[in-house]
């Protein structure tokens, strides 16, 4: 018997199933387990062995691997993993499994979750586990809107075409900093437009519709209506869109767990400032009963049993009382310094990747894109 191959979107039906009894195996080196390994909310025992352990002390490294396991090895590019493989099929171990094209295929992993469907619209949800963030495509007539794509834009291209729906428009709640927009890749395959505030995008060497607070826009057989609402902090031009009046994406304005950080620009005591204000005058004065979309997720228990991840407005506010009861300025600024982590180096170049200032080769970009994002302000 053989090791054989499986996919990301296997391993990601594995690890979403309570049932599921396997012994996930990484082979990569200790540093790069560290900075980036699989997670999931019902992924029970993972054991991070080095591969160059099996190449050095193969007989001790094999009596480390627990027998009578379905065991799924992942590694950074596929090699590695079914070198592994080899062995403990060669060992006597029968149900050995190794990922097909490495750990990016689990980093760029999208699942579409359906938040609702009805005679007017339907509202996806697409899940990134590796990365834990959200983007969003609605559903009206035939016309598909995307909102900040990830940057495998053949996704989104491909649930089109395999849906029959005409992408039309790309809006982004912010210029991400912790991934790779997709944006362009749409655009430039379908013409659609970007949409977008300026004062994130006015740097920006493509072109792009700009969008400021208050504007409504509806598609094209007038089924549901987006209202734009600039919501600044994270970033001076953070915008949410309002679906029908029910469904608010928020990008990193509003998260189920904590709140967007405002530093990725180097400008905490500023942006903190804008934060603050949107908090007040605009988050606070919302509807309770809005259904809050976020753009990221900070763990798997903000997940319901459906998959999705979203929560009212009200019990978001309730739950991150520390950050919406504080009334004062200053101590808001200190309580958001006080629970930052360094942001990683690589966000100052994935912006500028997102501005299209810079245009690394498609295996940097893929190099740079992975790794969970750290967009909030942690409490």
């Amino acid at each position: 018997m053989e090791a054989f191959l499986y996919t990301a979107e296997e391993l990601y039906d594995l690890i979403f199933m309570d049932s599921a009894d396997f012994l996930l195996l990484d082979v990569r080196n200790n540093e790069e387990f560290e900075k980036f390994n699989v997670e999931g909310p019902y992924l029970k025992e993972t054991l991070n062995l080095p591969y160059f352990e099996f190449v050095e002390f193969e007989e001790e490294s094999i009596k480390k691997v627990p027998k009578g396991r379905k065991i799924r090895i992942v590694c950074a590019k596929e090699g590695s993993a079914k070198y592994v493989g080899d062995i403990l099929t060669g060992a006597g171990f029968d149900d050995v499994g190794y990922l097909a094209g490495g750990i990016g295929t689990w980093a760029d992993l999208l699942k579409p979750v359906l938040i609702e469907k009805n005679d007017r619209f339907d509202l996806y949800q697409f899940v990134r586990p590796g990365k834990a963030s959200l983007s969003y495509g609605l559903v009206c007539g035939k016309e598909f809107f995307v909102c900040d794509p990830a940057r495998t834009s053949e996704f989104y291209l491909d649930f089109a075409k395999d849906h029959h729906l005409e992408l039309t428009k790309i809006f982004e709640t912010h210029l991400q900093a912790d991934y790779i927009s997709g944006n362009r890749g749409i655009a430039n395959a379908v013409k659609a437009d970007i949409v977008a505030h300026e004062d994130d995008f006015s740097m920006a060497v493509f072109d792009y519709t700009t969008v400021k607070d208050g504007d409504v826009i509806s598609c094209s057989n007038d089924g549901v209506l987006v209202k734009a609402i600039h919501t600044p902090g994270h970033t001076p031009g953070s915008m949410s869109y309002l679906i029908d009046d029910k469904f608010l994406i928020a990008g990193d304005a509003v998260f189920i767990k904590s709140i967007g950080r405002p530093d990725l620009g180097g400008k905490v005591d500023e942006w903190s400032g804008f934060l603050f204000e949107t908090i007040r005058k605009v988050i606070l004065k919302m509807d309770d009963n809005l259904s809050v979309l976020p753009g990221h997720y900070m763990d798997w228990s903000e997940m319901t049993p459906e998959g999705q991840f979203i929560a009212s407005l009200g019990v978001i506010i309730k739950n991150n009382s520390e950050i919406y009861n504080c009334d004062n300025l200053g101590e808001f600024t200190d309580f958001i310094k006080a629970n930052m982590r360094k942001q990683p180096d690589v966000y100052a170049e994935i912006r500028k990747i997102n501005a299209g200032l810079i245009e690394p080769s498609e295996d940097e970009q893929k190099t740079m894109d992975i790794g969970k994002n750290e967009c909030a302000a942690s409490t």
